[in-house]
C-alpha cells in the first residue's frame, strides 16, 4: 500500500505540476522537483511490482496480465481514458474561451453553459452503453469495443474540422456521436477484461482496471495541456501585446501582460474569470477610457486573440486523441471476446493465454 501510494502518488502529481510555468518556460517539465517526482514515482512503482511477484497475497497481481484479453483490455481502457480526457478537456476550453463568449455569453456563466452544450455527449454514453453491453454479451466483445473506438476516431476528425465559431448543431452531432462511440466501448470493454479472470481474482482485477483508467485522466492532463500551451506559447503573446497597444494601453504593461504564461489565460477562461479583467493590473486598466476598456474586456476581444492559436493547438490535441483511440480499437480487436467460462483458477488463465 505505501508504495504503491507513494509512486503513483508522485508521478500523478510530477506530471500535473509539469503544466504550471518554471522560471523563463511556459511549462515546468524543466523543473528538478517535477523531474524528481516522475522519475521517483517511476523508480518506486517499479520496486512495488518486484515487491509484488514476490508476496504470498499481492495487493496488484501483476501475473493477471499474462492473460491476453485482460492485458490488451486494461491497455484499450487506458488509452481511451486518455484520449478521452483530452476531448473533454479541449472542448471545455473551446467553449469557455472562444464559442461562448463569441456568442453573447458572459465569461462568469461560461462554466454552466459549457456543461449545458455538452449534455450531447452524455447522452450518447446513456443510450448506446446499455444497448452495446447486451449486443456485445451475445455476439462478442471486441467487436463492439473495436468498433467504438473507430467511431470515436471518427469524430475527432470532424472535430479538427470545424471552425473556432461553429455551427452548433454540428458540434452537438459530433458530440452525440462521440458518446456513442464510449459508450460502446466502455460495458464490452469492461465485460472483455473482467470475464478473463479466474472469479477469485475479479476484485484484484477491477481495481487495476479502475486504476489504470483513472491515471489515464490524469496522464491526459499533462499531455494535453502542455501542447496547448507550447502552441499558444508560440503567438499568443505576440497577438495579445500588439492589440492591447492599439487600444489604447502603454506598451510596458501590454509587454507585462503578454508575458504572462498562457496558461493563465486558459486557467481564467476555464474557470469563468474574463481573462483580460484579471491580468491586466486594475489601475492600467482605469487609466483608459470607457470604450477602450469595453473593448479589452468585452465578450470578443479574448476569443478573437484566442481562437487562432487556440484551433492549432487543438488539432494538434485531437490527433493525438484520433491515434489513441485508434490504438484502443486495435488493443480490444487484439484481446479477443471473453467469452464462455472464466477460468477458475489463476494457473488455468495463464494456460488460456499460452
Amino acid at each position: 500500500n505505501i508504495l504503491f501510494a507513494v509512486g503513483l502518488i508522485a508521478l500523478l502529481t510530477g506530471i500535473t505540476y509539469g503544466i504550471q510555468p518554471y522560471g523563463d518556460s511556459s511549462t515546468g517539465w524543466l523543473n528538478p522537483w517535477v523531474l524528481s517526482a516522475i522519475v521517483g514515482g517511476v523508480v518506486v512503482l517499479v520496486a512495488f511490482v518486484f515487491l509484488e511477484l514476490r508476496v504470498k497475497e499481492p495487493l496488484f497481481n501483476v501475473r493477471l496480465f499474462a492473460i491476453k484479453a485482460f492485458a490488451w483490455g486494461n491497455l484499450a481502457g487506458l488509452l481511451a481514458s486518455i484520449g478521452r480526457g483530452g476531448l473533454q478537456f479541449m472542448l471545455i476550453i473551446w467553449l469557455q474561451g472562444i464559442w461562448l463568449p463569441l456568442h453573447g455569453y458572459s465569461f462568469e456563466s461560461t462554466p454552466l453553459w459549457a456543461g449545458i452544450f455538452m449534455i450531447p455527449l452524455t447522452l450518447g454514453v446513456l443510450i448506446s452503453g446499455p444497448v452495446a453491453g447486451v449486443l456485445a454479451d451475445r455476439f462478442g466483445q471486441r467487436a463492439f469495443a473495436s468498433l467504438g473506438m473507430l467511431l470515436g476516431a471518427a469524430t475527432f476528425l470532424g472535430l479538427m474540422l470545424l471552425n473556432a465559431d461553429f455551427d452548433y448543431p454540428i458540434f452537438a452531432t459530433l458530440l452525440f456521436l462521440n458518446g456513442v462511440a464510449s459508450g460502446l466501448f466502455s460495458a464490452p470493454n469492461a465485460t472483455q477484461t473482467m470475464n478473463a479472470v479466474p472469479a477469485a481474482e475479479r476484485g484484484q482485477a477491477a481495481g487495476i482496471r479502475a486504476t489504470a483508467m483513472n491515471a489515464g485522466q490524469v496522464l491526459s492532463i499533462g499531455i494535453f495541456f502542455t501542447l496547448m500551451i507550447l502552441g499558444l506559447s508560440l503567438s499568443l503573446p505576440q497577438s495579445m501585446e500588439s492589440n492591447l497597444v492599439a487600444e489604447g494601453l502603454s506598451p510596458d504593461i501590454a509587454a507585462q501582460v503578454a508575458a504572462a504564461p498562457p496558461v493563465a489565460s486558459l486557467f481564467a477562461a476555464f474557470l469563468g474569470y474574463n481573462p483580460m479583467g484579471e491580468l491586466i493590473p486594475a489601475g492600467a486598466l482605469h487609466a483608459l477610457s470607457a470604450a477602450q476598456q469595453a473593448v479589452i474586456t468585452g465578450k470578443e476581444f479574448f476569443p478573437h486573440l484566442l481562437a487562432a492559436p487556440f484551433m492549432v493547438g487543438i488539432k494538434i490535441a485531437f490527433t493525438i486523441s484520433l491515434l489513441l483511440y485508434l490504438l484502443a480499437a486495435l488493443a480490444s480487436w487484439l484481446g479477443g471476446s471473453a467469452g464462455g467460462k472464466a477460468p477458475e483458477r489463476m494457473g488455468e488463465g495463464v494456460e488460456q493465454a499460452a
